[in-house]
């Protein structure tokens, strides 16, 4: 009996660890100070149309919805860096963090996405 329960822990203790964010979720104001830092990589993850609609200033743009997003995303973006992600609400953003955290990326998703940076007065460019 002991040992079934010690196994069963083990799994649980397992299933919990695997379960775990590997980034950060961070609100508007942290992610301003975070992405005012030039040596930070700011990803946008939405599709293109909605990228030339307006996006952060110095984000670059892969569709975490492409087939091929990870291989597109290790061509463009530094493994060395902290890497700054966000979409339009944050749901694609986090998505793409979990990818990217995966392949050992250190990533901060934003909460909220573009709607809440926007909310909050933060400027976008087209």
């Amino acid at each position: 009996m002991k040992k079934i329960i010690t196994c069963l822990l083990a799994f649980l203790g397992l299933t919990s660890a695997c379960g775990q964010k590997m980034y950060e979720d961070v609100d508007v104001n942290k992610f301003a100070e975070l992405v005012a830092d030039s040596n930070i990589v700011i990803l946008d993850v939405r599709t293109a149309d909605e990228f030339s609609d307006g996006h952060i200033e110095r984000a670059l743009n892969v569709d975490v919805k492409q087939g091929d997003f990870l291989e597109k995303a290790k061509v463009s973006l530094p493994a060395n860096k902290t890497i700054a992600v966000y979409c339009r609400s944050g749901r694609r953003s986090a998505d793409a963090c979990d990818k990217l955290s995966t392949e050992g990326y250190k990533v901060v998703n934003l909460k909220g996405g573009i709607m809440a940076w926007t909310g909050e007065g933060r400027p976008v460019t087209k």
